[in-house]
């Protein structure tokens, strides 16, 4: 069985797009494509039911003027939309959502909706951006050295390799806050960073090593990490994020890095957590 790229739609322009983006990944990858609609208010008569039929038929129109060599299945959901797109994750390849979608607040960069999604979904969420930019040819991941960044940069890879381009890894760390420390801590401090640095290259080269057909690219920088990113969004068309890195908050439904990156990065990006058995 062909898995799909799960995309939302409600009609917005924001939503169209990420049907567009959503489009060409299936392309690309070979998958298959599969567009829902959440009903909120199906309860409320016919009118509504219909309405939200039409928004989903319309979608499908677009797809077909789009392409035909994608398998395409549609579905016509009810209840709440973040729950009901966290229960289409469990068996998608990856979902694509826009930026912002009706009746949103227009001084915000992204919706409640699409955060809420890339905060709890099983897979990859896909957040469209800047979608009418000129293409840059390039794929931007984050490296922390966690679980969760070894999943984003298996998935930047596979989208890298998908559009012939290469694949740039950043690795970024910040230097400790200048305190009053015992004798020798700078030498000990300064052994970590070497080491951390050391890991860093090691990962690199594992990396280029299982994907020969990619070129792959790597930075060091010291920085903080979401402004590492959301600068190299600038020049990137896709920059991919791991859920959870390093000193994170179980609790917590997304890091603060991938919520920043979500908030402030001019191009798409794509938040990707470990699947429930992955965990």
């Amino acid at each position: 069985m062909v898995k799909s790229v799960v995309v939302g739609v409600d009609g917005s322009a924001s939503s169209m797009e990420a049907l567009e983006w959503a489009v060409a990944d299936a392309q690309r990858r070979g998958l298959g494509l599969r567009l829902v609609h959440v009903c909120e208010q199906a309860g409320f008569g016919r009118e509504v039911t219909d309405a939200c039929a039409e928004t989903l038929e319309a979608a499908h129109d677009r797809v077909r003027a789009l392409t035909d060599g994608v398998q395409v299945t549609t579905e016509l959901l009810t209840g709440k939309v973040i729950d009901a797109l966290v229960g289409e994750s469990a068996v998608a390849d990856s979902m694509v959502l826009g930026s912002r979608g009706l009746g949103g607040f227009a001084r915000l960069m992204i919706g409640s909706v699409s955060m809420g999604a890339a905060g709890h979904a099983s897979c990859p969420v896909v957040i469209v951006r800047g979608s009418s930019r000129a293409p840059h040819g390039r794929v931007v991941v984050g490296d922390d050295g966690s679980p969760c960044a070894q999943l984003a940069v298996a998935y930047a890879a596979e989208q890298a390799r998908a559009r012939g381009v290469p694949l740039h890894v950043t690795y970024t760390w910040q230097m400790p806050v200048t305190v009053s420390h015992p004798a020798g801590y700078r030498a000990v401090r300064a052994s970590f960073c070497e080491q951390d640095l050391r890991r860093a290259t090691e990962r690199l080269s594992a990396w280029r090593e299982k994907n020969p057909d990619i070129a792959i690219e790597g930075e060091q920088v010291i920085s903080h990490p979401a402004e590492t990113l959301v600068k190299a969004a600038e020049t990137a068309d896709l920059v991919v994020v791991g859920s959870r890195g390093l000193g994170g908050f179980a609790s917590a439904v997304l890091g603060s890095v991938s919520r920043t990156v979500l908030q402030h990065a001019v191009c798409s990006v794509a938040v990707v957590r470990p699947r429930p058995r992955e965990a």
